[in-house]
């Protein structure tokens, strides 16, 4: 097995600016899938303990085991993106051979055999582990594909931002309207209705997913040659840019996991409002605000300053729901908050990866696009989902929640630190990384130049 290293071939004619239309094909490519995999990190805690009827301790384990067995397979699906060659590119082409196994796989994680105890779990393992390896194989395409749309950083940032508005509705459509739904189909089984729910939600991603592989083109990617899959790790070798980008992700993502998969817990129990989560989940919504305002914020502050922003206002959201209580408006206000400040922090990542893959060109000589973005975005979201799956599952196991019953004071108090406290804590971490990473962006004009000079020798 092979990656590829930078050539000096010269490079096709590189297009700066996307059509418009090019753009919303984009969007709709994380549309579809957060549209599926949101409702895993949203519900997926809860559909194990009380609708397939696992413990809390083994639903987190399970969780836990299986995202760190699947992350594995981050870097290996980059490294055969960039190893592909296709008339439809080298990330293009995913979009089409994976959406249907995906959509399928998803549908399966949600629907629920009458086994043993035993046949629950090794089938919830088996089909989460398929599913999310689907979902790298047909994310990660999301990510490598950016760099070769265009090669304008700027350019970068306005389509990385059509990608999270996309990523945004689908994300709103899963957690808003996943529980209705349910109702709506189970009519009180909600095994059922979580299974009729994943369908319609799999038809209406393999439908955008197609729309994007028909209408979207990789114009800038770098003539390549291949090499042993060796040298795919020397492409993280001296790149600190991605190495800080990555470990704020990953905060990112754990924070994010446990906030969101601990909601419908904290609802539910803590405050005895369950129906709640359609609407709250709703508001997230609100994030769109700060996503479209990315290319603006852009013209004036650092990346590694929107992406602290973001942070801080994720954190802060959760100091201003636990001042809340029982206060709803309090409550609604500091989601609104944090979503605003989960708008910045989600997107800026991926921006970022696409300019240390243009860094790991610059300083190693090897530009392995899929390599480096499949860890720094798929693997980030899988291993974030994992640890904050396992995190509050392993806080409220040890606390003494019991799926289903009334939970007394201290399982209640688990719950809150669990939904309050933690991503408090993991977003604060996050903020790190990002005060050496600006750095590396006081350089990056100069290294544009030099890369474009050193291509067209």
């Amino acid at each position: 097995m092979s990656t590829r290293i930078v050539s000096t071939e010269p490079l096709e004619k590189a297009a700066s600016t996307v059509p418009f239309h090019r753009k919303i094909s984009y969007s709709l490519t994380d549309t579809a899938g957060n549209l599926l995999y949101c409702v895993i990190s949203s519900y997926l805690l809860y559909f194990y303990t009380d609708v397939f009827g696992l413990s809390i301790g083994i639903a987190g384990t399970l969780l836990f085991i299986t995202r760190f067995i699947d992350a594995i397979d981050a870097p290996i699906w980059g490294i055969l993106i960039d190893r592909t060659k296709s008339k439809y590119g080298q990330s293009r082409p995913y979009f089409l051979w994976l959406s249907i196994p995906f959509a399928v796989f998803m549908v399966l994680t949600f629907t629920t055999p009458n086994w043993s105890e035993s046949g629950k779990i090794v089938y919830a393992a088996i089909t989460y582990i398929i599913a999310g390896i689907l979902y790298t194989g047909i994310s990660t395409p999301i990510t490598s594909i950016l760099p070769n749309l265009s090669n304008n950083s700027n350019e970068r940032v306005v389509l990385n931002s059509f990608r999270m508005v996309g990523g945004n509705v689908g994300f709103f459509i899963a957690t808003t309207f996943t529980l209705p739904l349910v109702a709506f189909f189970g009519q009180g089984n909600d095994q059922k209705g979580f299974s009729l729910t994943l369908i319609l939600f799999g038809i209406m991603a393999v439908i955008m997913f197609l729309i994007a592989f028909a209408d979207m083109r990789e114009n800038t990617a770098v003539k390549t040659k291949s090499i042993p899959i060796a040298k795919s790790f020397a492409a993280i070798k001296r790149n600190w840019p991605w190495m800080l980008v990555v470990a704020a992700n990953l905060c990112y993502w754990i924070g994010l996991n446990i906030r969101s998969s601990t909601l419908i817990f904290y609802l539910q129990y803590n405050l005895d409002s369950k129906d709640l989560v359609p609407l709250i989940n709703g508001l997230t919504s609100i994030q769109l605000i700060s996503m479209v305002l990315i290319p603006i914020f852009a013209r004036k502050l650092s990346k590694n300053s929107i992406m602290i922003i973001g942070l801080v206002l994720a954190a802060l959201g959760q100091v201003v729901i636990l001042m809340g209580s029982a206060n709803l408006t309090l409550i609604i206000a500091g989601w609104i908050i944090g979503a605003l400040g989960s708008g910045f922090a989600c997107s800026m990542p991926f921006a970022m990866l696409s300019d240390t893959v243009d860094y790991g060109e610059w300083k190693n000589g090897i530009r392995a696009s899929g390599f480096l973005t499949s860890i720094g975005s798929a693997f980030c979201i899988k291993a974030g989902s994992g640890i904050g799956g396992i995190l509050p599952a392993w806080v409220m196991g040890s606390t003494g929640y019991i799926a289903g019953k009334v939970q007394t004071p201290t399982a209640l108090s688990g719950i809150q630190f669990s939904f309050i406290w933690l991503p408090f804590i993991i977003f604060l971490i996050g903020i790190i990384p990002m005060f050496f990473y600006k750095r590396f962006e006081k350089n990056e004009a100069s290294i544009q130049q030099d890369l474009v000079a050193r291509r067209s020798e």
